[in-house]
């Protein structure tokens, strides 16, 4: 009786809490985050301001958004990496990459926004740590079946991996094409300088 109560209770919790990003996400796309209140999160989500609080302040629940859906692309794609006989070709990495660019191109100030909060540093996200792990994992079962050298895979993981961050960082945060004046974004910046149709390191798609 103990144990069904206590589930009860975490179930009526973690539903709550879905709720109420689900709410702050509606908001967020529709008027902007700065523009959104506590307030209005807790009206859309038909709950009082204090549950909201509880499930965290605004940058928090932007973090958890984003971070949420970036866990469900890697969770979904354990088994999806081609098989090992494959050759991996440049194609492979970008495909690795493709859902997180796409998703951060849809609302490209509320992804400034959520890179602005991570580089501030008050708030602690999974993809600094367990993501981060999933996506040099993936970058690493790419490169095993490429020609790079096997003693070189994890460092080449590596590589990509900071040069991704880098990329994204940039291209979040509004950045232009000097010769063109308009945005140049990330998949574009990797197509770019990513070697082209043969053998080679590749990366996976995150972050």
């Amino acid at each position: 009786m103990f144990n069904e109560h206590v589930q009860s209770r975490s179930e009526q919790q973690a539903a709550t809490r879905q709720k109420v990003l689900a709410a702050a996400e509606r908001l967020f796309r529709a008027q902007g985050f700065k523009a959104t209140t506590i307030r209005q999160i807790a009206a859309e989500a038909n709950v009082s301001t204090g549950t909201v609080m509880a499930t965290g302040e605004k940058d928090a629940l932007l973090v958890s958004l984003f971070d949420n859906w970036i866990t469900a692309v890697h969770n979904s794609r354990r088994t999806e990496l081609a098989p090992p006989t494959a050759t991996a070709t440049t194609e492979d990495v970008l495909k690795l990459f493709e859902p997180f660019v796409g998703h951060f191109a849809v609302d490209s100030e509320l992804s400034r926004e959520y890179l602005a909060i991570l580089v501030r540093g008050n708030h602690e996200s999974v993809i600094f740590r367990d993501l981060a792990l999933a996506l040099l994992g993936e970058l690493e079962t790419v490169l095993a079946r490429s020609a790079l050298p096997r003693s070189q895979v994890g460092h080449g993981a590596r590589t990509i991996y900071l040069a991704y961050l880098g990329l994204l960082m940039t291209a979040a945060s509004g950045h232009h094409d000097a010769r063109g004046g308009r945005p140049t974004t990330a998949d574009h910046r990797i197509r770019h300088h990513a070697p082209q149709r043969r053998p080679m390191i590749h990366a996976s798609q995150p972050w």
